[in-house]
């Protein structure tokens, strides 16, 4: 496992989104209900954050709720919400005191209001924060985005030979933010569960067997060192690159 010393502090990724998987199954090993997986993987987040913060990542995208995450049983879903506004309000201090920037991506109208007054508090106390900016993906999916772009592009009367790759960036939710450099998915599942597809085109994975409320430092250190063992091409020769550096 990586420790903090190991990692080359110059060749960090500015933008790691992370897929927090694994909660349900954290809980049933623990033989409880999936709600009590959520409610231990607080301390994961932190960890998460704290990481990101130490290494000057520029980004950090968390997958924390997706628009499909609305078909599970209402239970499940209130009690998402609930621990929503019960983590945003907790650690709203911490992510003062660390310089981190809140903000969040997804069909916000969705969320229930009171859920999206705590947020957006948040989001207002650390606007002015220069740090890591972490990104809450709430009721998003990635062809909800994609779909909700094309919508403003035809309102906007554009013609198809007005419209190209960087035209449709621009109405992305993420249209502010780098593309992700490392993905960082927990749970030992191996997809991407319709998150940032568009911006995941030159995206480096890491897959862990960690379930997400175990993620501790050392994991999100180990997963940054194996990023920095690979090549980034982005469709060039590695004798290019190689000449480049």
């Amino acid at each position: 496992m990586a420790t903090l010393e190991q990692i080359d502090k110059s060749r960090v990724p500015q933008h790691v989104a992370i897929i927090m998987d694994g909660n349900g199954r954290w809980a049933m090993k623990q033989k409880h209900e999936r709600l009590f997986g959520h409610n231990n993987a607080i301390e994961a987040v932190r960890a998460a954050v704290e990481s990101a913060v130490q290494l000057k990542v520029g980004y950090l995208t968390l997958y924390t709720f997706s628009t499909e995450n609305w078909n599970r049983p209402k239970e499940e879903v209130d009690g998402l919400m609930e621990l929503l506004i019960k983590a945003v309000h907790n650690e709203t201090k911490t992510l003062m005191d660390n310089n981190v920037r809140l903000q969040a991506i997804g069909d916000m109208q969705r969320i229930p209001e009171r859920s999206r007054k705590v947020l957006q508090d948040c989001i207002d106390k650390t606007a002015a924060n220069t740090g890591t900016t972490l990104v809450l993906a709430l009721s998003y999916s990635s062809r909800w985005e994609i779909a909700e772009a094309l919508k403003h592009v035809c309102k906007e009367g554009l013609k198809p030979e007005d419209i190209d790759e960087e035209t449709l960036r621009r109405y992305l939710s993420t249209k502010d933010y780098p593309d992700p450099d490392l993905l960082i998915r927990t749970g030992g599942e191996l997809r991407v569960s319709n998150f940032l597809l568009w911006q995941m085109a030159y995206t480096e994975f890491y897959f862990s067997e960690q379930l997400w409320p175990d993620f501790r430092h050392e994991d999100f250190y180990e997963a940054v060192a194996d990023y920095q063992q690979r090549q980034r091409r982005f469709g060039k020769t590695e004798a290019q690159v190689e000449a480049a550096e």
